[in-house]
């Protein structure tokens, strides 16, 4: 796969369709969605902010609505589609969290789904996507095209594609979890100095990278990522956009992105900070920290954020921080094997 040259252009960078993300867009947002996601809290623990040294605070949004922060992007932009067009339906392509929250909203919507997933997604994403309604189209994540998938699937029945990341109003949706996690912190009376999010594609890191900078323009963004797919450290190192060597390879399946996002990557090659990436080993011990000290159930993919803080990635000592566990889609075996460790 070549390079794809990029430069860095303003935060209100238009997505595909021409429509800009702004502040103001995430603020809209979050009175959208008021109602139908929900408000996820913020949760500290002293085992936590002993482990790390640091004043640590959870956005647990693997408790959000359909188990990940996805239905919020997700429901974002299905009600803003016309009327009209809602009886052709929607697509989409995910691994499996993007994919349960576009069913969820989509039912909701009394919309038809259908969602293009790798078939070797996790068992209970592919059946908690079917359960909400949609159908279910998969294809092999090395040999095949999933965005050709969609985009044949559109042309056929005139639904609306909906990109997990690269789309204005699914940024400004999952940009609501920065917002949320902003005010919150300061009503504890505490500024946040850092913030960690888990990063595929960008269209969550972006959304809240965007409403720090309005909410809390001291605190630093990180994206998390897995170290074989760390497309965004490497690429906001470099300037410009840069593709992962390889598909598959990491138990962190909804991080899988074959590189950046045009709207991410211009958004946070202005506002984030230091990019981090860790091993799936320590992914692991990170999902069983969160079972056994948190008690909270989380994903691989939705614990990268929160290895990255428990590796001692970043000096922390003292500070404030925010870290967003971004789902808790997984299956029993993947847990079992964290907890076995």
């Amino acid at each position: 796969m070549s390079e794809i040259q990029s430069q860095a252009v303003p935060v209100s960078n238009p997505d595909r369709s021409g429509k800009a993300v702004s502040f103001e867009d995430i603020e809209a947002a979050a009175a959208r969605i008021r109602g139908e996601a929900l408000l996820t809290p913020v949760l500290r623990h002293p085992v936590l902010d002993e482990r790390t040294g640091a004043n640590v605070l959870i956005k647990p949004e693997n408790l959000q609505r359909s188990g990940s922060f996805k239905f919020r992007g997700a429901y974002n932009c299905l009600s803003q589609i016309p009327a009209a067009d809602r009886q052709k339906g929607v697509v989409a392509c995910s691994s499996g969290n993007h994919a349960q929250g576009v069913a969820a909203s989509a039912q909701l919507l009394g919309m038809p789904a259908t969602i293009v997933m790798p078939a070797d997604a996790p068992e209970i994403k592919l059946e908690r996507t079917r359960g909400y309604g949609a159908t279910v189209v998969t294809y092999d994540r090395e040999t095949e095209d999933r965005d050709g998938i969609a985009e044949r699937l559109c042309a056929e029945t005139g639904a609306t594609l909906v990109h997990p990341f690269d789309n204005a109003a699914v940024i400004a949706g999952q940009g609501t979890v920065g917002l949320e996690l902003a005010r919150q912190a300061g009503d504890l009376g505490l500024r946040l100095d850092d913030v960690f999010a888990c990063t595929g594609g960008g269209g969550l890191s972006s959304g809240i990278a965007l409403a720090l900078s309005h909410l809390s323009p001291a605190t630093k963004f990180h994206t998390c990522e897995p170290a074989l797919f760390d497309d965004y450290k490497r690429s906001l190192d470099a300037g410009t956009r840069l593709p992962n060597a390889v598909k598959a390879g990491s138990i962190c399946d909804a991080l899988l992105s074959e590189m950046p996002g045009e709207i991410g990557f211009s958004i946070l090659h202005g506002l984030a900070g230091e990019g981090v990436s860790v091993t799936d080993d320590e992914v692991l011990d990170a999902v069983a920290f969160a079972f056994t000290e948190l008690k909270l159930v989380v994903e691989p993919g939705g614990a990268v954020a929160l290895a990255s803080v428990l590796s001692g990635k970043l000096p922390l000592e003292g500070k404030t921080v925010g870290v967003v566990l971004t789902g808790g889609n997984i299956d029993p075996e993947m847990l079992m094997k964290a907890l076995a460790r």
